[in-house]
């Protein structure tokens, strides 16, 4: 473990939908702490469940007003009663405190160059002007092409990436996918990314008792739940129309999962008698590493955990509004890290009870053969430690002379 004296990172994850965002934020933030003595990492979440997960010591979060995503792509604010544009406004406004109060020697901003509609614009000003050294990280995936190069042309984001941001770095390896894929970067831009790798998953220590599924399961997941009902819904369509299919599912539903839909499944789930249901458990890494396999919708954290515990794995990615999960699926696919099955497959439940029955029997990604780089973490953690252990050396230098 090296020290870094009074270091401190910001993080910024603005977290609309689902479990992704802040789940990645703090998967990096605990490795930085575990590595780094002297160092704190403060995280700027808007998930409305940011405080139902555990934190290492000098990891903390500051939690923003949530802003939900509909499945058209719009915003709203999670309070009915709050005008969307204020809600923006005090998110700003707590983003902008947070930094002048915390003063980070690094800013980490997750996907979004300019924050949720802009909101980050006047931070990254500030702290640009006062040294912090400013750095984006991207996944591998970021959309379809043309749907990304639209919304980035409206705020004119590519040349304020490079105005802005001393570092770009990619979540995935460079044979994986160019997440800036049909965009003319310049070579400025070009030159301050870094393929850092896949962000390694491991079993979390937890010294409360877990309570886990008895003999072998296959583990179906859709991360936050919040569009995950249909294919729970043809899971156990596929176990019902196949009484071949015998080998217990564990289905975790997701917190963001509608009440309604939830309690719909829960109901239906009473007649599988292979399949058990849980709503939530902030623990998944424990669950899929004891599982024999895994269903999922191929958003990044569930692809880096799949990767991680080396587990055989069908994706059905979501289509809409957004093409990340389906671009995701499709490239592993081809690279035989997973199976990939389009939703209207698994809407048919003898060809989707086919694909389910075949699960635990498929070889695992490291079998593959794949770019498949699980050393995210290891290259951020150097990077971040070269780079303030420079800042000191140029800070005492500056003192002595």
């Amino acid at each position: 473990m090296r020290r870094l004296e009074h270091a401190r990172i910001l993080m910024y994850s603005h977290d609309t939908f689902g479990l992704g965002h802040l789940r990645r934020c703090r998967t990096i933030a605990h490795s930085l702490v575990e590595q780094y003595r002297g160092l704190t990492v403060l995280i700027i979440s808007g998930s409305t469940i940011a405080g139902a997960f555990d934190y290492r010591v000098r990891v903390d979060f500051v939690k923003i007003p949530s802003i939900i995503k509909l499945h058209n792509g719009e915003y709203t604010s999670i309070d009915r009663h709050t005008d969307l544009h204020e809600t923006l406004q005090m998110r700003q406004s707590i983003i902008r405190h947070t930094a002048e109060t915390f003063q980070p020697d690094v800013f980490i901003v997750d996907k979004e160059p300019l924050g949720l509609r802009g909101e980050l614009e006047e931070t990254l000003s500030y702290l640009k002007t006062h040294g912090t050294t400013l750095v984006l990280g991207l996944r591998e995936v970021m959309d379809a092409p043309n749907l990304l190069a639209a919304e980035w042309k409206q705020r004119d984001v590519l040349r304020k990436i490079g105005a802005f941001y001393d570092m770009i770095w990619v979540y995935g390896p460079e044979g994986f996918y160019d997440p800036l894929t049909g965009f003319d970067v310049p070579p400025a831009t070009r030159a301050r990314m870094s393929y850092v790798g896949f962000l390694q998953r491991s079993v979390p220590h937890s010294d409360v008792p877990m309570r886990m599924p008895e003999g072998d399961y296959i583990l179906v997941t859709t991360g936050g739940g919040g569009d995950g009902a249909e294919l729970i819904h043809n899971v156990l369509d596929a176990y019902r129309s196949d009484n071949r299919l015998q080998h217990k599912a564990l289905v975790v539903l997701g917190p963001f999962m509608p009440v309604r839909k939830r309690r719909k499944l829960i109901r239906k789930a009473q007649a599988v008698p292979q399949v058990n249901m849980i709503e939530f458990d902030n623990r998944l890494e424990t669950l899929m590493a004891g599982s024999r396999g895994v269903v999922g919708m191929g958003g990044y954290n569930t692809f880096c955990e799949i990767l991680s515990f080396d587990k055989p794995a069908i994706i059905v990615p979501r289509l809409q509004p957004r093409e990340e999960q389906f671009i995701r699926a499709r490239r592993a696919a081809e690279l035989g890290i997973i199976e990939m099955v389009l939703p209207e497959q698994a809407a048919d439940p003898k060809v989707f009870a086919a694909a389910l029955a075949h699960l635990p029997m498929r070889p695992p990604p490291s079998r593959s053969g794949a770019p498949v780089a699980l050393n995210g973490l290891e290259n951020i953690t150097n990077l971040v430690g070269d780079w303030l252990e420079h800042r000191s050396q140029k800070r005492f230098s500056v003192v002595e002379g």
